[in-house]
């Protein structure tokens, strides 16, 4: 559920910015505004901050162990197959688009 303070402003924002004539129906007008707001909201795949902090860590955690794991087979092949990891430089299939 997102923030209610958040919907408070948004819904009074709007509220604000209705004409005046609206503005008498404005009890109804916020209670079913937030209604349709928490609703919609609700329905997008939203993450918290710190649930988006958490998950970068686990990123950035997993893309370091992918590169180490990937030094440590490149090394194994040198040693294995008699190749250094400059014969395979130009060989990017195991890339993803930001070169990791």
């Amino acid at each position: 559920m997102p923030d209610p303070k958040l919907l408070d402003d948004i819904a009074r924002k709007v509220s604000e910015a209705m004409p005046a004539g609206v503005k008498s129906l404005q009890a109804d007008v916020d209670r079913n505004l937030r209604g349709a707001l928490a609703s919609a909201l609700d329905r997008l795949d939203l993450v918290t901050r710190e649930e988006f902090e958490v998950q970068a860590q686990v990123l950035a955690r997993t893309r370091a162990k992918l590169d180490a794991m990937n030094a440590r087979v490149a090394e194994l092949e040198r040693q294995v197959l008699g190749t250094s990891p400059e014969d395979n430089a130009g060989d990017t299939s195991g890339e993803d688009m930001d070169g990791g």
